[in-house]
């Protein structure tokens, strides 16, 4: 396949992501879900390279997003993405994330009916440690990428959530075995 169609696959596979259709599921352990997709900042033209596997923990299944993020080329990002709705989520007070890493920065991406465009999201970030930690992120934390976005992030609107490791050149190496609402 030539290199151009090889691009423009990889971009038509990330946009999927984007307008996928809604998935139900009830708000536990996402990580069991089991719809993980791994991608990077490639899809654009970056050069960042890295991967996602499921990976056995003493609590059970978790997914472990590693490798090597790099600016060059307008890049910076490598990350885990899963499609997400539901509408009970009115009760929650944010996302509780159990992982541990190599002691970086990394952050959660959201998606909801703001982010219409590729590049538009919330985040927040944790850092990581080498030992298990539990994070408790409530959804006031998390900041809108654009400012066409709306300022107040809406939960009841949530189409993907994505664990991901960008914005400066680094080795990324994180397990997550919890992603629940709380």
């Amino acid at each position: 396949m030539p290199k151009k169609a090889l691009k423009l696959k990889k971009l038509l596979i990330a946009l999927s992501l984007i307008i996928i259709g809604k998935t139900q599921l009830i708000a536990e352990n996402l990580i069991e879900s089991g719809r993980w997709i791994y991608f990077a900042d490639n899809v654009m033209g970056g050069i960042s390279v890295g991967s996602s596997e499921y990976v056995k923990v003493a609590s059970g299944k978790a997914i472990r997003l590693y490798g090597e993020v790099s600016t060059k080329n307008n890049g910076g990002f490598i990350q885990v993405r899963m499609p997400y709705s539901i509408d009970q989520l009115k009760k929650y007070k944010g996302i509780k994330i159990k992982m541990k890493g190599n002691g970086d920065e990394y952050f959660l991406h959201l998606r909801n009916r703001s982010s219409r465009l590729p590049w538009q999201y919330y985040h927040a970030s944790f850092k990581s440690e080498p030992t298990w930690k539990e994070v408790n992120i409530p959804f006031q934390k998390f900041k809108r990428s654009s400012n066409f976005m709306k300022s107040v992030f809406d939960p009841n609107t949530i189409k993907t959530i994505g664990i991901v490791a960008y914005g400066k050149d680094h080795t990324a190496d994180i397990i997550v075995s919890e992603l629940q609402f709380y």
